[in-house]
């Protein structure tokens, strides 16, 4: 791929894998908007080690912490802090691991994969989204997560599986409705897109192992190195602007691109 290409790829992974409005659906569309050729799932792999690096920086204080109770957890223990919220994070990624690898097996990615489908998702979960922030109290904050919150904020992001419905878009929504306020939503879904984007990176990382090679490398590490950057710009950006901004934009944004692109699939 040209460093033009890879680095249309990597900005547009980087800046929509954690604003609500579906990096998966726009990397599908830009073959069908740019005329040009699918980026290949390495170059899917290395966009999402750069937005997973991009994550763990960011929220690499709660990211240690979970990490030094993952080792308790392993004992069987959940007497800390840390041990909670890792088994909290383990449970909401159990859904979206067996759906995604139900639905890898049986062909179904592919043919999700269309321009109408994206266009009802893509309208159809940012008004539920609009829905869920206007109607949602704010009366908790992520220190307060729990298991049973955290099992329906994995059932919901297993729906992300559509292209076009946003993994933290529909987290997001599931959390408002659940109670917490903004910021604390989207910290969550951050958090759990952790685990969610490295079972996924693997997944199809064992896919390209027999299939990399240097050229492929080259524009991986070069495609992982844009992301990270885009995605940690847009973090920063996203939870500064949720302190006095509500969802409303991304929504506004949602629903214009999912009514072009249906006049698109349909005329």
């Amino acid at each position: 791929m040209t460093l033009f290409n890879l680095f249309l790829v990597a900005a547009i992974q980087g800046l929509t894998e954690f604003l609500p409005v579906s990096s998966s659906g726009h990397l599908v569309l830009l073959p069908t908007v740019t005329g040009g050729p699918d980026q290949g799932l390495a170059i899917d792999v290395a966009v999402h080690v750069g937005t997973l690096f991009a994550v763990v920086l960011y929220f690499w204080a709660d990211v240690k912490i979970a990490l030094a109770g993952s080792l308790r957890l392993m004992h069987g223990r959940v007497d800390t802090q840390g041990a909670f919220l890792a088994l909290c994070l383990l449970i909401a990624t159990i859904p979206v691991v067996i759906a995604g690898a139900a639905i890898k097996l049986s062909g179904l990615d592919e043919m999700l994969r269309s321009v109408a489908v994206i266009g009802w998702t893509m309208l159809g979960f940012g008004l539920v989204l609009y829905w869920a922030d206007k109607t949602g109290a704010h009366t908790r904050a992520a220190e307060e997560w729990r298991l049973k919150d955290a099992l329906s904020m994995g059932l919901a992001q297993v729906l992300a599986l559509i292209p076009g419905t946003s993994r933290s878009g529909i987290t997001i929504t599931a959390a408002r409705k659940l109670g917490y306020d903004r910021e604390s939503a989207a910290k969550l879904a951050m958090l759990m897109s952790i685990p969610t984007i490295a079972a996924s990176g693997l997944l199809l990382g064992l896919d390209v192992v027999q299939e990399a090679n240097w050229a492929v490398a080259r524009d991986g590490l070069i495609a992982a190195a844009f992301a990270f950057v885009a995605a940690l710009v847009a973090l920063v950006l996203m939870m500064r602007l949720l302190r006095s901004v509500s969802f409303t934009p991304y929504v506004i944004y949602r629903v214009i691109l999912g009514v072009v692109l249906l006049v698109y699939a349909y005329s």
